[in-house]
């Protein structure tokens, strides 16, 4: 990279713009320039009212003045503000950092006007520690580059833009201001959640009539085995040899969140439905709302509550593959009648509930395949255990395996083992395909039953609301992947709350972008967007005096063409550069 002078006659004067560019071989082999930073003018020798001043904050008396730039081969005017001239041949170039992501992460906590819900619980304290200013890096921090508190201090702060954006040194980022925020979060919680619903209704319209509701988990790696909330159960990350807890959720058809709670990671799911159904109630109001939900999570008996309630509480939840083969016969004369290209169902009414056998050809297709392929290795496994001399024993923990692996296609196979006193041969081990069960088992591919108490409903929207589960589905996928909520290292259950609650607020920001990309940039993801605004980077430059001094310009880098493209399309204009600021040589040698 070099400093490069550009000549331009406007106005009936002349002016000279600097910038910092740098050369790039193209493919044709020839090399380009392309402007990196943009410093603006430092004036030439001209008459005094050509001249242009610049505010420039002197750090050393904490005043801002106006000063006129020259550089140091050209004779300055006299005029009425401070003359500095500058050393160009000693430009350097100080702590590259990420800049553009940090900026529309802010951009979106303003969206959502999150300074009006905090500012009056996150005063700052008596040391002028600016914890609204601490929420905001860890919540940035946990959308962009997602990592642990010692990461954001050792690494991410230095490496970002937060404290030019934020007005804040890197007292913030110490790991006890970090720890000390997350212990003043929980006691809002409620608070923000309803503050959000209005949130989302003022921004999106979002409507809160349809609500879907699921559970995930979310395990630590830490030694030994925890206590309070940290239990062993069923993992979703299939990682059962970790403690874990349940993060139960809600959201809008949209994806807009809610409510959540941390549950002890060794709740079943068919326990948490009747208190948050409560919690919903008292905090929201009565309402006609319909839950969606997935099979496992409601019991008939919170069913038969949900209908019995002064007020009905509609449901539409999946239904085991069991009561399909009791009501089986039942819908045999039922028509098919069509909703969407490739999707039929057939209804039946049945104390004072619904039944919606749905059949999706896509799905069929999908889960054929499936079968086919599981039920191909199972049979190449099996007769490779029936070449191989084993022992009963042997076989069986071999059997354990193919059994895991091959998941429901095993029940398919009529398997014969040898007897406690047989060798394995291939006469004493035999293995046939049952014929009988494939026939029902194709039969019921692609088919899957849906319940709900919504009798007067038309299909076609009971079965849309289904479909919709796949936004809590998203949310749990981005929780963990893109905000990185897993593993866990938190030792203290307020701590591990407050780790989750972090997580959600970024989730927040993140669904907000992911909202305004549908209608401005359909087909671009949040993830694709913050890394695509992360190459854009901010640098001081450092320009020496003729004084003794150093000028010290922040500047963010120049927008390639397709970053160019995408803040057109977002409607973002990039806000202007940071003033300038003026030291003395020694204290920006020890800064």
């Amino acid at each position: 990279m070099f400093l490069r002078a550009k000549d331009r006659f406007k106005d009936g004067k002349h002016h000279r713009y600097w910038s910092i560019v740098e050369n790039r071989r193209v493919a044709d082999g020839r090399v380009v320039q392309r402007q990196v930073l943009y410093l603006g003018e430092i004036n030439d020798s001209q008459k005094a009212a050509w001249c242009r001043t610049i505010d420039v904050l002197d750090e050393d008396q904490d005043t801002s003045a106006q000063v006129a730039l020259f550089p140091e081969d050209r004779s300055a005017p006299a005029l009425d503000c401070d003359v500095v001239q500058v050393r160009l041949s000693g430009l350097k170039l100080h702590r590259p950092r990420q800049w553009g992501a940090c900026w529309l992460a802010c951009g979106l906590w303003e969206q959502l006007q999150l300074d009006r819900f905090w500012q009056p619980r996150l005063r700052p304290s008596r040391k002028r520690t600016r914890w609204l200013n601490v929420l905001k890096t860890l919540v940035c921090y946990r959308l962009i580059d997602p990592g642990s508190e010692w990461r954001l201090h050792r690494h991410w702060y230095d490496h970002s833009a937060m404290g030019d954006l934020l007005g804040e040194d890197f007292t913030i980022a110490h790991t006890h201001t970090l720890y000390r925020c997350l212990d003043r979060l929980l006691e809002h919680k409620k608070a923000l959640f309803s503050y959000l619903q209005e949130r989302w209704q003022s921004l999106f319209d979002v409507r809160f009539d349809v609500l879907l509701y699921d559970l995930t988990s979310t395990y630590f790696e830490s030694d030994p085995p925890g206590y309070g909330k940290r239990k062993h159960g069923y993992s979703r990350d299939k990682r059962p040899d970790c403690v874990q807890v349940v993060i139960a959720l809600i959201v809008t058809p949209e994806g807009f969140p809610l409510a959540y709670e941390v549950l002890p990671g060794n709740t079943s799911d068919n326990t948490t439905l009747e208190d948050f159904l409560a919690k919903i109630k008292a905090q929201y109001g009565k309402a006609e709302r319909v839950w969606v939900m997935d099979r496992g999570i409601p019991t008939e008996a919170s069913l038969a509550s949900m209908r019995a309630a002064d007020l009905p509480v509609h449901y539409l939840v999946g239904t085991p593959k069991g009561r399909l083969s009791k009501l089986e016969k039942t819908f045999l004369t039922r028509p098919w009648a069509q909703v969407r290209e490739s999707v039929d169902v057939k209804l039946l009414e049945q104390d004072a509930e619904i039944y919606i056998l749905a059949r999706s050809h896509g799905r069929m297709h999908k889960e054929r395949a499936m079968r086919q392929r599981r039920l191909r290795r199972l049979w190449q496994r099996l007769r490779e255990l029936q070449r191989q001399r084993l022992t009963r024993d042997a076989l069986l923990l071999k059997l354990g395996a193919a059994k895991k692996e091959a998941g429901r296609a095993y029940g398919l196979l009529d398997i014969r083992l040898p007897a406690v006193d047989q060798p394995v041969t291939a006469q004493t081990f035999t293995f046939a395909l049952n014929r009988k069960k494939l026939r029902q088992t194709r039969r019921r591919e692609g088919h899957y039953l849906l319940r709900s108490n919504l009798c007067g409903e038309d299909p076609a929207k009971l079965w849309e609301y289904y479909i919709q589960l796949t936004e809590i589905e998203q949310a749990f996928k981005e929780l963990k992947s893109d905000l990185a909520i897993r593993p866990i290292y938190h030792q203290r259950d307020d701590r591990i709350e407050a780790h989750i609650f972090v997580a959600f607020l970024a989730y927040c920001l993140q669904v907000t972008l992911k909202q305004r990309l549908r209608g401005l940039a359909p087909g671009l993801t949040p993830r694709a967007v913050l890394e695509k605004f992360s190459a854009l980077q901010m640098v001081d430059v450092h320009l020496p005096t003729t004084d003794g001094r150093t000028l010290v310009l922040s500047r963010y880098t120049e927008p390639e063409k397709d970053q160019q493209l995408l803040l057109q399309q977002l409607r973002l204009q990039l806000p202007k550069q940071p003033p300038p600021r003026i030291t003395s040589a020694f204290s920006d040698q020890t800064a």
